[in-house]
């Protein structure tokens, strides 16, 4: 089989390598990848973020996919051959204060796949039972895929903001965390907003509009005008930053209202403001990292239910085999969430 790794620190350097089919351990099991989707974080190693110094390369990337299990290990007890699954790819180590309390997701020791070991742009991988989620059988296999980034949405609004019916909800950034944000903040009962800049005006915000969403342009819109107009003058009651971007933060200052939320989604990296009017607004100020077990399952409903609508946001014009122009298209804003046929690399 083949795999497509990252081969050196520098933009790009992704190449299929020849790989050997893997042997389950005794706790594992062989997953035949179906469908793998491309991540923000998978374009950060594409461009070598300083995040991703960590890696030993060549690695395997990818961390969002499904599969059926095609071998288990003698140890295994709760899947079994043909079972359909999908990965929680931030494995804790299950021994550290965190994992203790329940939090496995900001593990002292956590490793994840597709960057501290091989991932799922691969034929075949072996993952460790407690790792693995099932899959309804019924569920379209692409959409299986992306069970992971709206579980990851599904933290952020379900479990870590307040949203509740008829609260007035931005979300900034329309990349694919930020668009399964807005679903699942609207199936709270949300009014969303998503805002974007001038490189999302092609495809990603017009992406937000064919999801039924009301857009802004930063860099077009006068932002305080659309803000008084959506919100009667008042601000937003929540906002999301799944920018990723310093400007994330400060713009989620000026559109939230006073006595209002910001939740961040998106690691941001180094900013700078003022932050006395966040304390005298009493603006609560919410992390939201990754996802877990109920966030999964939260996930599998809110697909099964109609709530998220992948069939509108996924996008599978690529493939493995010529990946660079996925990976150059999505930072260009030209694509919002590719999914591949992984089955090229079984041929």
């Amino acid at each position: 089989m083949r795999g497509l790794a990252k081969t050196s620190r520098s933009h790009g350097a992704m190449e299929l390598v020849d790989l050997e089919r893997p042997e389950p351990g005794p706790d594992e099991a062989l997953i035949e990848v179906d469908y793998a989707g491309l991540c923000g974080s998978d374009a950060g190693i594409y461009e070598f973020e300083s995040a991703f110094e960590r890696m030993e390369l060549p690695t395997v990337i990818g961390h969002e996919y499904t599969g059926r299990i095609v071998e288990v290990g003698d140890d295994v007890t709760k899947f079994s051959v043909g079972d359909r699954v999908v990965e929680r790819p931030i494995r804790g180590c299950g021994d550290c204060y965190q994992c203790e309390m329940g939090q496995e997701n900001v593990c002292q020791n956590a490793v994840i796949t597709g960057v501290d070991h091989d991932g799922a742009y691969e034929g075949y991988v072996a993952v460790p039972e407690t790792a693995l989620h099932p899959v309804p059988e019924g569920m379209d296999p692409k959409h299986a895929a992306l069970v992971e980034p709206t579980s990851i949405g599904a933290r952020a609004v379900i479990q870590n903001s307040r949203v509740s019916p008829g609260d007035r909800v931005m979300v900034a950034g329309p990349g694919p965390i930020g668009q399964l944000t807005a679903q699942i903040a609207r199936a709270q009962g949300g009014e969303v907003v998503v805002a974007g800049v001038g490189q999302d005006a092609d495809y990603r915000l017009p992406l937000a509009e064919d999801l039924g969403f009301q857009t802004v342009n930063v860099a077009d819109d006068d932002l305080e005008a659309r803000r008084d107009e959506l919100t009667d003058g008042v601000g937003y009651d929540v906002v999301f930053d799944t920018t990723g971007h310093p400007s994330g933060l400060t713009m989620a200052v000026d559109e939230v209202r006073k006595g209002g939320q910001i939740v961040l989604v998106g690691q941001t990296g180094e900013t700078t403001m003022p932050y006395s009017p966040l304390v005298r607004a009493e603006i609560d100020l919410q992390c939201s990292y990754a996802s877990m077990y109920e966030d999964f399952e939260r996930s599998l409903r809110l697909i099964a239910s109609g709530d998220v609508d992948h069939a509108t946001f996924l996008d599978d014009r690529f493939s493995l085999l010529e990946a660079d122009e996925a990976f150059e298209t999505f930072l260009e804003g030209g694509t919002c969430k590719p999914v591949f046929d992984v089955s090229v690399l079984r041929d």
